[in-house]
């Protein structure tokens, strides 16, 4: 099957700094792929370079097989590729329909705001992805962390994610809201998403992702599937930047 999305030979400095160094990866409809590597090793400038926050200087980005041109968070966009930061960018006196639709509101024949169909549109995805989401509208500044990242993850996909980038959504948050947003991504992994998840949790990562990429100094340690390494492996990719006799 042709990757969702390939990355291929990517590279990109900063004042003659490499903070990516000819990495290639790829992401399949239905997967989740991992990227691991300490501070610094060049995992979320990669990956800033698919959301348009960042242009490689070098290499090429394919989806569905076609080469394209992502300078821009927009261009992202429209190659239906969503980011969800730690930050998450919500408005945190708005309630989930204001948030969901912030900038793209639904409005009437009259051009006013159509609260009615936002909020309709919203319980639907929200049944979708967490039929526990009952506070429809109160203000996301009081919802609890895995409710904020259900809000967040509710509009990527409303709004018709294909590739879903998730950088670190379990940071800060409980073990009832961590196990939350985990189901949250099996759910969409389901329903043929695919998911690049950045995370420091190896055993997180062990558990939710089918493929993990380990970078060490901006380059690519190894991808390797999950099923056919130890934790010990993935730590020893990370720390010492060792390559399991598995990996390609």
């Amino acid at each position: 099957m042709t990757p969702l999305v390939e990355m291929k030979d990517i590279s990109i400095a900063f004042g003659g700094v490499q903070a990516v160094d000819h990495v290639s990866i790829d992401l399949h409809a239905g997967e989740v792929v991992g990227l691991l590597g300490h501070n610094g090793a060049g995992k979320s400038t990669l990956i800033k370079c698919l959301s348009g926050a960042y242009k490689a200087d070098s290499g090429e980005i394919r989806i569905n097989g076609k080469p394209v041109t992502i300078a821009s968070p927009r261009d992202a966009r429209e190659q239906n590729i969503e980011t969800i930061y730690q930050t998450l960018a919500l408005a945190d006196n708005l309630d989930a329909p204001a948030n969901l639709f912030l900038g793209r509101e639904i409005v009437t024949g009259t051009g006013m705001l159509n609260d009615a169909k936002m909020e309709a549109e919203t319980r639907k995805i929200m049944a979708r992805l967490n039929p526990n989401f009952r506070k429809l509208k109160a203000p996301v500044k009081a919802l609890s962390g895995g409710q904020r990242q259900s809000v967040a993850i509710a509009r990527a996909v409303y709004f018709n994610a294909k590739i879903l980038i998730m950088d670190e959504p379990t940071a800060a948050l409980g073990v009832h809201e961590t196990q939350m947003v985990c189901d949250l991504i099996m759910e969409l992994k389901a329903q043929g998403l695919g998911i690049f998840l950045i995370s420091h949790d190896t055993r997180q990562m062990m558990s939710l992702c089918d493929r993990v990429s380990v970078m060490k100094n901006g380059q690519l340690v190894a991808t390797v599937r999950v099923e056919d390494v130890t934790e010990d492996d993935i730590l020893g990719m990370i720390i010492m930047g060792k390559k399991p006799a598995v990996a390609a």
